[in-house]
């Protein structure tokens, strides 16, 4: 009869350890969604303040950008080189999120996120993978596409198909 008490004593204390355990890693969670949430609002508005340095502070070197053009899959480097004259002029870009699903891995060194955006196009859609280095997180990959409503889609397809034909037809 002792040892059912003191095996029911020692279940009961790993069960309480592990709910703690659970309870540290969702309150960390929380913590670096908040972090991650403030990069990410501050590299939309790094663009809209054509503010180049903090812009590209927020993503990683060997990271990748893909735009809304099929040709638009770009390097950091690339990107820079692409952004560089639309910084300059002191204007790039204003996308304001206003929805944003974060996650994490379970020891939170990898995050991704979908979001839909405010922009001069109308409703965006993007989502991206940021990955932690060096205690900080960065912006890995980014991808941003033009919500088309699902009515619109072959109105869609017929005008990028003109646009083609017209593209080679010059």
């Amino acid at each position: 009869m002792r040892i059912y008490f003191i095996l029911l004593s020692l279940m009961f204390s790993i069960s309480s350890l592990h709910k703690e355990d659970i309870e540290v890693h969702q309150k960390q969670s929380i913590s670096q969604k908040g972090v991650i949430d403030t990069l990410l609002n501050r590299w939309h508005k790094a663009a809209a303040e054509a503010d180049f340095d903090t812009y590209f502070a927020c993503m990683h070197d060997d990271g990748y950008y893909i735009g809304t053009d099929a040709s638009e899959k770009w390097t950091v480097k690339e990107f820079k080189a692409y952004c560089k004259p639309h910084f300059d002029k002191g204007s790039a870009w204003d996308f304001k999120a206003f929805e944003r699903e974060l996650y994490l891995n379970e020891d939170q060194s990898v995050a991704w996120f979908d979001e839909k955006l405010n922009t001069w196009m109308g409703v965006c859609m993007a989502s991206g993978v940021l990955v932690k280095s060096n205690q900080q997180w960065k912006i890995m990959h980014y991808q941003l596409s033009i919500a088309v409503p699902n009515d619109m889609v072959h109105d869609f397809i017929q005008m990028v198909e003109q646009h083609k034909s017209s593209q080679k037809n010059n």
